[in-house]
């Protein structure tokens, strides 16, 4: 583990090596899974906020889930918010392009009509953040449906954490993100 401030982070997110590969997986991660995307706790009023812009982009599924049980809802497993599911259990933002599944927020985000890109934890994703009392866990998720993912990563040597720059300096700053490479550096020095 590397100890960043109060933030743990598994040297698995600078040692493996990740690349989505979404013409093999389909956004598989969007739309797999036993409940929807983590939320922080500001993202819910920002999903308040920006509903009305987004709805355009979403299934009708998605738009009726969301009626029906809240833009998000909270998740007694995990004792934090998360985006609703569709029934089919993708998640209620979830569109689908060419049969890939992609993020009805990042699209409205991509256009213009929005400031806010998507959760952070999506963003972050294959890095799961878990809260605990003193500090923070930052994980690497391992997930069958990445496989490609992996695979890819290996094949152009990319770790991780490079993969997830932007997601890890929205989420931490371009300082936290500095460490990990320079931590990598080192290592492959050894």
């Amino acid at each position: 583990m590397l100890s960043i401030e109060d933030k743990l982070v598994s040297l698995d997110v600078i040692e493996e090596q990740f690349v989505c590969d979404l013409n093999a997986c389909k956004g598989a991660c969007c739309v797999y899974g036993d409940y929807g995307a983590p939320l922080e706790a500001a993202e819910l009023d920002i999903l308040n906020d920006v509903y009305e812009q987004v709805k355009p982009y979403l299934t009708s599924e998605g738009i009726e889930s969301i009626a029906e049980g809240g833009k998000y809802v909270f998740n007694d497993e995990t004792d934090k918010y998360a985006t609703p599911l569709r029934p089919d259990g993708a998640c209620a933002y979830t569109v689908f392009e060419n049969g890939i599944a992609l993020c009805g927020i990042e699209k409205a985000w991509k256009d213009g009509k929005i400031d806010f890109q998507k959760p952070v934890s999506c963003h972050l994703y294959p890095i799961r953040v878990t809260q605990h009392k003193y500090y923070e866990a930052v994980n690497y998720e391992r997930w069958n449906i990445c496989k490609a993912a992996c695979k890819n990563g290996n094949k152009l040597k990319v770790p991780v954490y490079r993969f997830l720059k932007d997601a890890i300096v929205r989420k931490y700053g371009i300082e936290f993100y500095n460490v990990l490479d320079e931590f990598h550096a080192q290592q492959a020095k050894r």
